[in-house]
């Protein structure tokens, strides 16, 4: 275990609640806590992994600074695996600053730096890299199955099969370099033979985490999904609808909405960002004209189109340059309006659809709502979510790394069998066998590591 000095930081959100947690850990950990805490217990001579009422008093002033609940964790047997006390003090945002003004004042504590409990989990050994950025993607996780994805990882089923991974790479290499070393001992069409054996499978089973690395994004990041659609054609009710609260301003009047409106949803496990744009058509009105391209931007960058037309109206010019602007698009082709008079031209919607799904709703009676969430999973998960056995990779870097890994593999397979010097081969796979190890934090640069952590919350 590497030596650290001894961090605090609060590790529950700012706000008012019942309770709030502030977290230390180090070496000087209980004997700090223990300076500051009046119970019937020293916290220095208590067992580990107990938990002790008191009080935290500030002895200068010669006050009581809250009651509290002292959690004593030692070490190796922490998620650090250093001296960790957990100060459970009453939530609010002045009793729990009081608390952590208190421990910080303490010479042998400093504040820690946002994600430095889960880096120094990871420098001691506690868990891997991709462990450690699984565990902000729980934090994040927006729907179960999301939450399952980052748990499995948490657990160490993507780390096991990277490592695996390496090691049948390790094994080709070892067997190249005894080619290389004693050419007397190894025939090299042997050498060539067991390289497209080994590195093969691994290239194979490189390629089925990637068939799924599409859906373990999702998952993890959400798809970014814009409703578009002329003013006045139920966009706002449906996003009303999805989130189940009147989160968009609806009426019968034209461009209410001037902006774009974000909010998440979880439609059958698929986690949606939600983008409601100002109803896109040709205005003089200046504001609603920049939320107009405010809409346009946002159908850029979407993941998903949720196209809403009128069908108690004609289909009609803007809506036919809409199904342009969507031109290989991933979108959905929502007829609203159903519990009116139908004049739209249903054969023509099919016509510009192109072979995308079109569903057919009344918001205001919440009716074909099912047959859209429905529409919506079936479109990113064809066949469902996979096996709750599968290992998704869901991490944008763990995905291009293998991507990166995969492409190695495949130059070494192919110098293989245009009979190359065996030594350009092991290059290819040494290489592989490297990028593979940023994965699980093995090959990782320092700076990498500052970069990543100082993405989580400080108290984590």
């Amino acid at each position: 275990m590497m030596e650290f000095d001894t961090i605090a930081a609060i590790s529950t959100p700012m706000g008012e609640g019942a309770i709030a947690i502030v977290r230390l850990s180090g070496p000087d950990a209980v004997a700090v806590a223990d300076r500051v805490y009046k119970g019937s217990n020293r916290l220095t001579e208590v067992p580990t992994h107990t938990i002790h009422y008191g009080k935290l008093v500030d002895h200068e002033a010669d006050r009581v600074v809250d009651e509290v609940m002292v959690s004593v964790m030692r070490a190796p047997k922490t998620f650090t695996r250093e001296d960790v006390i957990e100060l459970n003090c009453h939530g609010g945002v002045v009793a729990v600053n009081r608390v952590l003004e208190l421990i910080l004042a303490q010479p042998e504590v400093r504040l820690a730096e946002p994600g430095e409990f889960t880096k120094r989990a990871f420098l001691n050994g506690r868990i891997d890299l991709s462990q450690a950025e699984a565990v902000m993607d729980l934090i994040r996780a927006k729907t179960d199955r999301a939450m399952h994805v980052a748990v499995s990882q948490i657990e160490g089923r993507l780390s096991k099969l990277v490592q695996d991974l390496r090691q049948q790479l390790l094994q080709t290499i070892a067997a190249i370099e005894v080619n290389i070393d004693y050419p007397e001992y190894d025939a090299e069409e042997m050498t060539q033979q067991i390289v497209e054996r080994d590195a093969g499978a691994v290239r194979a089973i490189l390629a089925e985490l990637l068939t799924t690395a599409r859906q373990g994004k999702i998952l993890r990041e959400g798809l970014s999904t814009a409703i578009i659609g002329r003013p006045n054609v139920g966009k706002s009710s449906l996003l009303n609808t999805l989130v189940q609260e009147a989160k968009a301003i609806v009426t019968d009047i034209a461009g209410t909405t001037r902006d774009t409106i974000e909010e998440y949803v979880n439609v059958r496990g698929v986690p949606l960002k939600l983008i409601d744009t100002a109803g896109i058509r040709e205005t003089e009105d200046i504001v609603e004209r920049m939320g107009v391209e405010k809409s346009r931007q946002a159908l850029k960058t979407a993941d998903l189109i949720l196209l809403v037309l009128n069908g108690n109206d004609v289909l009609t010019d803007e809506d036919v340059l809409l199904f342009e602007a969507i031109k290989g698009m991933n979108a959905i082709i929502i007829v609203n309006k159903s519990d009116l008079a139908q004049q739209i031209d249903l054969a023509r919607v099919t016509e510009l659809a192109d072979g995308r799904p079109i569903v057919t709703t009344s918001l205001l009676e919440e009716a074909g709502v099912n047959d859209l969430e429905a529409a919506i999973a079936s479109l990113f998960f064809e066949q469902g979510v996979e096996s709750q056995d599968m290992t998704y990779v869901s991490n944008a870097r763990h995905i291009q790394l293998i991507k990166r890994a995969s492409q190695m593999i495949e130059d070494a397979l192919g110098a293989a069998e245009a009979s190359m010097p065996i030594d350009m081969v092991q290059i290819d796979l040494r290489r592989a066998w490297d990028t593979l190890g940023e994965i699980n934090g093995d090959t990782a640069q320092d700076s990498l590591l500052d970069q990543l952590f100082s993405q989580f919350c400080l108290g984590k």
